[in-house]
């Protein structure tokens, strides 16, 4: 399929590795050109503009960072909907039910379909990361090769795209949380004076299987990775918009988004989430 991948984040640039690597034809395209070169060396082509990125594209599968980035490339005056594009618009963008239901207003049937990943962008190019799929069955069905380039793992969640991404949203605020409880364990095991390497071995036996791979960031404190502490805050409060539009009031929420919001305005804002343990070794007495 001719494919074009919009967001040249880590995790946009896995999706069109992975692509690639399975024949498919890819132009990207990102607000900041050059952001790729080892895409375009692998035969990935750049386009300079949106339209000129749409322009031969079967399916645009955007990855960005929040909704207002979503919302200007889809319904802003020189965004997608702009160039009278058909392509089935496919958006991996973690962002809120709101702005999906916007998108939908100004959209033609069936021509949008969302589809959260779950999964950090190795696990993407890979081809083992779970998507999550939602909108028109025939247009999902459609789209059937770039699904099964991308991975074998995929649930489809009904016609609506709201569920999919409710529980892309779900999924994330179970990591943000385990993240901040693995923080307060690990910073109050170090404190207590737990010989490393016991400790490092004893939480690799207890932490969920989803937080094996933030053990050594929390531990030795490299937060280098791709899902920040500003990202982290915004998923959890769109988390906390769904639960609210239910009439839902989440206490345990407003303590972990303040963390990482806290963590991100303290300096930690690029880097990966378990830098919220820094919080509690920057205020030991």
């Amino acid at each position: 399929m001719y494919i074009t991948v919009i967001g040249m984040g880590r995790m946009g640039q896995a999706m069109a590795s992975r692509l690639l690597t399975q024949g498919h034809q890819v132009t990207v395209w990102n607000r900041t050109p050059g952001r790729a070169p080892e895409l375009l060396q692998a035969g990935a082509i750049e386009a300079h503009s949106i339209a000129e990125a749409a322009e031969a594209a079967e399916a645009v599968l955007i990855s960005l960072a929040d909704d207002h980035a979503v919302r200007e490339v889809v319904l802003g005056p020189a965004g997608l909907l702009a160039t009278g594009t058909t392509a089935v618009i496919v958006n991996a963008s973690t962002v809120s039910p709101a702005t999906t239901r916007e998108i939908l207003a100004h959209i033609p049937s069936g021509q949008l379909v969302v589809s959260p990943v779950l999964g950090a962008p190795a696990a993407v190019a890979a081809g083992s990361a779970l998507w999550l799929l939602g909108g028109d069955r025939d247009t999902v069905e459609h789209l059937e090769p770039l699904w099964a380039a991308l991975s074998d793992r995929r649930l489809y969640c009904g016609p609506g795209p709201e569920t999919a991404l409710t529980l892309k949203l779900i999924a994330n605020y179970l990591l943000m949380a385990g993240v901040v409880t693995l923080s307060e364990a690990v910073a109050t095991g170090q404190a207590a004076g737990v010989e490393p390497g016991l400790l490092r071995q004893f939480l690799a036996t207890v932490v969920a299987p989803g937080l094996h791979n933030r053990l050594d960031d929390v531990l030795t404190g490299n937060h280098e990775g791709w899902f920040t502490t500003r990202l982290g805050a915004k998923d959890v409060g769109l988390f906390q918009d769904v639960a609210a539009g239910t009439g839902l009031a989440l206490p345990v929420a407003d303590l972990v988004r303040a963390r990482y919001k806290q963590a991100a305005e303290a300096g930690w804002d690029t880097a990966d989430l378990g830098a919220v343990v820094e919080l509690l070794r920057t205020h030991r007495p």
